[in-house]
Order: structure tokens, then C-alpha cells, then sequence
């Protein structure tokens, strides 16, 4: 990029730049991709950068963002590198030891938000986005997250302690229930939910980059929800809920697992993109 650190004025290293990492990168949209790597790699936000001067275009810069289009090229998700996803109202550190926080599992928040809770347990949590987004929404609540991933939970500590949740939010390994006690009025659970065949079919920045167990639980999709049906109860309160996403066509069936089991006031929440997203449920009074 030696054309770049010649150039005349701040606009045209700019533009230089740019256009070098568009043609870097083999991505859906790489202008967009190449501005945030750009801006990654200076330390501003990406509406900074048309404000930049020359002298910020420097080697270690320069070599910063070539560092940063390689990864991507490579199909390392943009949040991977930055090391942080927002959800909610906050940034959560994320790696490949867990699942990046989306946009649709803000439904889950929301809806477990319509009701007052005090305890609340969240099942495979991952990077403690949800256990942790609720707590900080409810001060006086508190809860306990699980994952069988030690790396996981390893992820969900750095976030709950740059929240301040160290007080109220416990963190433990645990398949499912093995490890859990006490008494719940909230669970919620995004639990692994692609089938393997599908899984084998999703894009390469999911598979290389993201945890398979956290992603699919095999040639069943829906087996983690008859775990979560046969053993929630037992440490639901009566009348709790129980808040599960789901694969958008999963609805029948994981409503049906739900009522077999015994839970009523079932419903189905859409995403903002109009599919099915969460199962609500509640432990009869």
C-alpha cells in the first residue's frame, strides 16, 4: 500500500485505501466491510474517517488494516476481530468459544422483559449476552448461567464483570440441569438448534468460526428442547415461564414438546423479521 502512504492529501489516501481493501476482500458488500476495518484500525468510528489527516496513514497503521482484510478474507467474522458484538444496549467480548449474540435473540429479551422476574436461569449461555442483558435491565433480580463449555464461561466472566454483575450474576458449568440448584421464575435457553444436515450447509464464517456445539445438537434439531420440557419444571416456580429461541420452522413441534410435557399459556413470539423466533410457556399454578 505504498501508493496510500505517498498520497497527497488525506482524501485521496482515503480513497486509495478503500479501494485497496475492496478488492481484498470477496465479501457480499466490501466497501462497507473495508471502511469498518479501516476504521478498526484507526481507532474511530467509521463517520471519522472522511475527517482523518494524512498523517494518520502511516505503516503501522497500514499494516494494521492489511492484517485486519486478511482475516476477513479468510471469513473471520468482523466482530472476531473487533473482539466484541453488540446486543441489546451493550458490546459483549465475543470468540470462537462462542456464539455471536444476533439481533433476533433480542425478541427473547423483550419478551422475558414483560414480566417481573427475581431469579432467572439461562441455559447454554454462551457469552452471558441474555442472563447478563436481563440482569442489567433489572437490578434487583438475579440469576445463574450454565454452558458445558468451560471456554464459553470463560467469555461470560469477562462480561459480566465489565458489567458489574459479579454480585448477581453466577456462572457454571453444567450439562443442562446437572449442576443446577435452587428455584427459578424465569428460565430462558438459546439452545443449539440446527439440524446436522443443515448445519453442514450454513456459511463458512459460522462453521470455522463459531462453536459447533452451540450451533447444532446433532441429526435433531429439536432434541435440546425435550431436555429443557422433561427437567425445567423442576426448578420452575409455579406459574414461571420458560422462554426458548427456536429455528424459524420448529414452532409446532417445540410447542407440542411443551404441551406434552405438561407447560400451558403457550405462545409464539415473531422476530422483527416476521418468523418464528421464541416459544413462551409457563409452569401451571
Amino acid at each position: 500500500m505504498k501508493s496510500v502512504l505517498e498520497a497527497a492529501t488525506a482524501a485521496q489516501a482515503l480513497s486509495l485505501a478503500l479501494s485497496h481493501g475492496r478488492g481484498q476482500l470477496g465479501t457480499d458488500d466490501p466497501i462497507r466491510e473495508a471502511k469498518l476495518l479501516l476504521a478498526l484500525a484507526a481507532g474511530v468510528s467509521v463517520d471519522r474517517l472522511p475527517h482523518l489527516p494524512a498523517d494518520v496513514f502511516t505503516d503501522d497503521l497500514m499494516s494494521r488494516y492489511q492484517e485486519f482484510l486478511e482475516r476477513r478474507a479468510k471469513g473471520e467474522p468482523i466482530s472476531h476481530i473487533r473482539g466484541t458484538r453488540a446486543f441489546w444496549t451493550h458490546d459483549f467480548l465475543v470468540s470462537s468459544d462462542v456464539l455471536d449474540p444476533r439481533p433476533e435473540t433480542e425478541t427473547l429479551v423483550e419478551a422475558a422483559l414483560e414480566e417481573p422476574f427475581e431469579r432467572v436461569l439461562d441455559l447454554g449461555t454462551g457469552s452471558g449476552c441474555i442472563l447478563l442483558t436481563l440482569l442489567a435491565e433489572r437490578p434487583a433480580a438475579s440469576g445463574v448461567g450454565v454452558d458445558i463449555s468451560e471456554a464459553a464461561l470463560s467469555v461470560a466472566v469477562r462480561n459480566r464483570a465489565a458489567l458489574g454483575l459479579e454480585a448477581r450474576a453466577e456462572l457454571r458449568v453444567s450439562d443442562w440441569f446437572a449442576s443446577v440448584e435452587g428455584v427459578f421464575n424465569l428460565i430462558v435457553a438459546n439452545p443449539p438448534y440446527v439440524d446436522a444436515a443443515v448445519y453442514a450447509h450454513l456459511s463458512r464464517e459460522v462453521r470455522l468460526f463459531e462453536p459447533k456445539v452451540a450451533l447444532t445438537p446433532g441429526p435433531v434439531g429439536t432434541a435440546p428442547y425435550r431436555i429443557i420440557a422433561r427437567d425445567a419444571a423442576r426448578v420452575l416456580t409455579q406459574g414461571g415461564r420458560l422462554l426458548v429461541e427456536i429455528g424459524y420452522d420448529q414452532a409446532p413441534e417445540v410447542v407440542a414438546i411443551f404441551s406434552a410435557a405438561g407447560f400451558s399459556n403457550i405462545c409464539v413470539r415473531q422476530d422483527l423479521g416476521g418468523k418464528d423466533r421464541v416459544v413462551d410457556a409457563r409452569k401451571r399454578a
